[in-house]
């Protein structure tokens, strides 16, 4: 009841306030910035003779700019006296472009609808086949290069900077799209309920495998759990996952 009562007047001059969040976590969530804030700058620094070639690929192969910079709902963790809490957020999450420029996104705003309410007949015709991956594999938006790189998760090595900037962890459910988030039940919301994620528990044991439900309640699960082994344990197994790209085709 106090938690309630303390949320309720967070939420008097927070409209975008989530919930509380655990106060057993806080040495957590410090370890947990600190972590992402080193991986990444290390990640960024090592990677970044790849990343500069995937530049020149880019605008060798298709006109337009480099990055894609699309708006993502999050979370981020305040701090109101005693209390922290989570506030939903948006932000501009960074991406190499994979996509021809201009691209309507129509088709992939229908996959998703189709996805969340698990009609499978509705992903297929939008597939143009039958597949159990769970995205939009047969994207006619994306170019040859581009799905190279969504293959092999290239494409999102620029969110390593959205993990320093602090919009993004190394580890959390997958940022949503907006248009995403007003499909969802209520029950859904939970999973914005943590800092979204490069990787996490959905993306290392169901890549793009199973139903909608399901990749909620992997995120959820996440988030009840979170430690700073697990987040350990997940990003050792996150190059092996990408490697196999099952669930990438």
């Amino acid at each position: 009841m106090q938690n309630e009562a303390q949320l309720e007047l967070i939420r008097r001059t927070d409209p975008s306030a989530l919930c509380l969040a655990p106060e057993d976590r806080n040495t957590y969530y410090l370890i947990k910035r600190l972590m992402d804030v080193v991986v990444a700058s290390v990640l960024l620094l090592v990677l970044s003779p790849i990343m500069v070639l995937i530049a020149i690929a880019i605008l060798l192969y298709s006109p337009g700019p480099v990055f894609f910079i699309q708006e993502r709902v999050g979370a981020k963790r305040q701090i109101r006296g005693k209390h922290s809490y989570w506030q939903r957020v948006t932000f501009p999450c960074y991406k190499f472009r994979t996509m021809r420029i201009d691209a309507d996104p129509s088709i992939h705003q229908a996959y998703i609808r189709a996805l969340i309410e698990n009609d499978h007949e509705k992903m297929n015709e939008l597939q143009g086949q039958n597949s159990n991956v769970r995205k939009l594999v047969k994207d006619p938006r994306i170019t040859r290069l581009g799905k190279l790189l969504r293959k092999l998760s290239l494409d999102e090595l620029p969110q390593f900077w959205n993990v320093v900037r602090g919009d993004m962890s190394l580890v959390g459910p997958r940022p949503a799209i907006p248009y995403e988030v007003e499909l969802y039940e209520p029950w859904y919301l939970q999973r914005l309920e943590a800092q979204p994620g490069i990787t996490g528990l959905q993306q290392i044991l169901a890549r793009s495998s199973v139903d909608f439900d399901q990749q909620m309640r992997l995120d959820i699960q996440y988030i009840d759990k979170q430690s700073v082994w697990l987040d350990i344990k997940i990003i050792l197994k996150t190059p092996f996952v990408v490697i196999s790209a099952k669930g990438a085709e």
